[in-house]
């Protein structure tokens, strides 16, 4: 395949997913300007080893590069924390009382996964964010089915000790 051949197979294929890329690299580094730069490296790994993609569908793929490509990046910058403030990403809402209840709760849900370990939210992530399957995320992760399934109840069962009412009113 030549390299303008290579160039619009990569842009059909794997471009479309930027936005699961930058999510799943901005929940695993906390930070927007950490994850850009996650995300720049990983697409630029996924260029240069495109010719090993065989399957139609990027997004699995790309997202293994970007959980690799993020963890390579905790690694060389450890002494910065895995959990940063996430920004509001919520468009707008006609009532301003329900937008400000609104972002209060999605604020402690964001603080909640952000307080996960990194095995339990890039699962969380990758199920009820990104909506890929069980067997996806096993293949994006590189574990085995009863493990992402372990790690999901487990994550969840973390985010409802987190979100309980209970824990609501003693913080």
């Amino acid at each position: 395949m030549n390299s303008q051949d290579k160039l619009r197979r990569f842009e059909e294929t794997i471009s479309p997913h930027f936005d699961s890329a930058y999510n799943l690299a901005r929940w695993m580094t906390g930070k927007r300007e950490d994850a850009e730069d996650v995300v720049q490296e990983a697409f630029l790994r996924a260029f240069a080893s495109f010719h090993t993609f065989h399957g139609e569908n990027g997004r699995p793929w790309l997202l293994a590069i970007v959980r690799n490509t993020a963890a390579t990046w905790t690694k060389r910058n450890r002494n910065l924390t895995l959990a940063g403030t996430l920004d509001d990403r919520t468009g707008p809402t006609p009532d301003a009382e329900a937008l400000l209840a609104s972002g209060r709760e999605r604020e402690r849900v964001r603080q909640a996964v952000a307080q996960l370990a990194p095995e339990f939210r890039e699962t969380i992530v990758l199920r009820e964010l990104e909506g890929f399957s069980y067997k996806d995320i096993a293949g994006i992760v590189g574990v085995p089915l009863g493990t992402v399934m372990s790690r999901l109840a487990r994550g969840r069962e973390y985010l409802r000790q987190m979100l309980s009412p209970a824990r609501e009113k003693t913080t």
